[in-house]
């Protein structure tokens, strides 16, 4: 694909779009391109993504004491789920980068800060004194 290394940092969906779309088309890929194939692919990245993290327990944010060839491997294996969804989308006429953008304004409404967040601590009230038997009792007994 001419160009692939051109510009490596601040990428636009719709530029890996493009990008995708000619790597296909210049190696005549595109009869296998279905929905279908892009998905059980793209399942395929991202197995091999989990592979990443297998028998590393817990990790920490930022990958602490990962050593660079490891870190190197993550970012292959996570673009590559990135490229299969970004070819799937595009196979399936849906703007990647739009659907997220409602996703978040979806779940900002099933999620509203006033019920995700816990009061502070002043706001909160305490059950100090209160037995369980005072708590779990019921008055229509």
């Amino acid at each position: 694909m001419s160009g692939v290394l051109e510009r490596e940092s601040e990428i636009s969906l719709d530029e890996l779009k493009k990008k995708m779309a000619d790597f296909a088309r210049e190696r005549d890929w595109e009869p296998f391109h279905s929905p279908r194939n892009l998905l059980l692919a793209l399942v395929g990245e991202v197995g091999e993504l989990c592979e990443v993290f297998q028998w590393k327990g817990e990790v920490a944010r930022g990958l602490p004491g990962w050593e660079e060839e490891e870190r190197q491997h993550l970012g292959e294996e996570l673009a590559d789920v990135l490229l299969y969804l970004v070819r799937l989308s595009d196979m399936c006429g849906v703007d990647l980068g739009k659907a997220a953008i409602r996703k978040l304004q979806l779940n900002a409404i099933k999620y509203p800060l006033d019920l995700c967040k816990p009061p502070p601590p002043s706001q909160s009230k305490t059950l100090k004194g209160s037995s369980s038997e005072d708590i779990n009792s019921n008055d229509d007994t």
